[in-house]
This record gives C-alpha cells, sequence and structure tokens, in this order.
C-alpha cells in the first residue's frame, strides 16, 4: 500500500466513522443509554479501519503480504485518530479506559 493511498483511504475511513458515530450516539440517546462516545469510537473506527482496508485488499486483489497487513492493522488505531480529532479526547480516553478497568 502506497502513502497516499493509506492516506485516501484514512479520509474516507475517518469520515465514515464520524458519521456512524454520530448516528449511533443520537440512536443511544434516544434510547437513554449511558455510554462513553470516546470508547464508541474506538471500536467503530477499528471495526471499520482494519475490515475496510481487509475488504478494499480484496476488492483491488491487493496481495496480503506482510507489509500490507500491517498497514491494514494500522489503518485501525490511525482512523481512531483522524475520528477524534485532538489530542484532547485522546487523552480524555485513556482516561475513561482507566477509569473503567478500576470498576
Amino acid at each position: 500500500m502506497t502513502v497516499a493511498l493509506f492516506i485516501t483511504l484514512l479520509t474516507f475511513f475517518a469520515t465514515i466513522t464520524s458519521l456512524l458515530t454520530e448516528g449511533i450516539k443520537k440512536f443511544l440517546d434516544n434510547m437513554n443509554l449511558t455510554y462513553s462516545s470516546n470508547i464508541l469510537v474506538l471500536i467503530l473506527s477499528l471495526i471499520i479501519g482494519i475490515g475496510g482496508a481487509a475488504i478494499f485488499y480484496y476488492i483491488m486483489a491487493i496481495p496480503f503480504t506482510g507489509i500490507n497487513v500491517i498497514a491494514m492493522i494500522l489503518m485501525g488505531p490511525a482512523n481512531w485518530l483522524g475520528a477524534m480529532l485532538g489530542y484532547d479526547k485522546v487523552i480524555q480516553t485513556i482516561e475513561q479506559i482507566k477509569i473503567a478497568g478500576t470498576k
């Protein structure tokens, strides 16, 4: 996978992740359920980033070589960072994970 392709896919996946997150947040708010939006974004971005890259590889007949699999795996965290749009949100999520782990 080239850098240009990685950035293009990252932009596409981050946009999809942001839109899907907002839709799910509205649904959960209407159901009066409590949730952590940062954890929701993390889970969605990993699924969309890694899964979307794997589907793209399959459709475009890109071989699953070691480098391509590493790029596919890195797409998940990169998508999460892109969808979070800010360092403070990443720090807030890490704190929420620490708090959730102590309960």
